[in-house]
């Protein structure tokens, strides 16, 4: 294994361990688990690479999951692999200097757009009351992102971390 390798790892384990911290912070929500455990796989788009922030993401929302009770059952498997996505292209907009479209992407993708399966897998009540709750937690998670991101920015500015 090669040292950038083992770096990227490392990283990426200690941003899932972050994720995991925040999905103690709930965001009080109707049926929702919404909690603050994406802001730092947001954040990490700074540092790492497409997939391994979309990687972290879906750990924290798993610890969200978790710390729960799992009250989406193994539908918590459907929004880890969401939370996967959003994150990663979150991800590629932000590495290609998309400013502004990256926020609309991730602020309607993870507060409505993922709640989407559900309203044909559970029920069309179940996606109305999600949204309002997953729409606050996203914002949350996304001005805590854009607070904190420039920051990380200036930390790791001319410290590469390579792509594997």
């Amino acid at each position: 294994m090669t040292t950038s390798a083992l770096r990227l790892m490392i990283l990426t384990a200690l941003v899932a361990a972050i994720c995991v911290i925040g999905s103690f912070i709930k965001v009080p929500g109707f049926i929702t688990t919404a909690a603050l455990d994406s802001a730092p796989a947001f954040i990490s788009v700074a540092f790492l690479p497409p997939l391994y922030s979309g990687f972290a993401a879906s750990l924290g929302h798993l610890a969200t999951a978790l710390t729960s009770g799992f009250p989406s059952g193994p539908f918590h498997i459907l929004i880890a692999f969401e939370m996967l996505i959003i994150t990663y292209v979150f991800n590629v907009l932000h590495k290609k200097g998309f400013k502004f479209m990256k926020w609309v992407v991730l602020i309607v993708g993870n507060g409505v757009m993922s709640a989407i399966p559900f309203y044909f897998l559970i029920s069309p009540a179940f996606f109305i009351g999600a949204v309002p709750s997953l729409l606050i937690a996203t914002i949350i998670n996304a001005v805590i992102t854009m607070i904190a991101l420039p920051v990380m920015e200036k930390v790791f500015s001319g410290r590469k971390v390579s792509n594997v």
